[in-house]
Parts: C-alpha cells; structure tokens; sequence
C-alpha cells in the first residue's frame, strides 16, 4: 500500500505542477495596444522621474 502512494506523490506531484504550469500560461492575455503604451510610459516615468 505504501508503494502505490509514493507511486500517487512521485508520479503526481510533477503532473499536478504541470498542470497548474500550463493553467497560469493558457490565462495569461496580452496587453492591448493603448495598455503597452501606458504601461511603457508609466515605466519611463517611475525610472526616469518625469
């Protein structure tokens, strides 16, 4: 019984973290034209202070 768990961790616990790996990548959107502008002078702003 003790080997069928650690088989459950071994084996499951790479594909779990797969799984939420490939979760957090497919959620992810793109920012629109107008959020990359402002995002980009924001930037310039907080490092450049102007």
């Amino acid at each position: 019984m003790a080997d069928v768990f650690w088989l459950v961790v071994v084996a499951g616990g790479p594909l779990l973290l797969g799984a939420v790996v490939v979760y957090v990548l497919l959620r992810q959107r793109r920012l629109s034209a107008k959020e990359q502008q402002e995002q980009a002078r924001k930037v310039h702003k907080l490092y450049d202070g102007k």
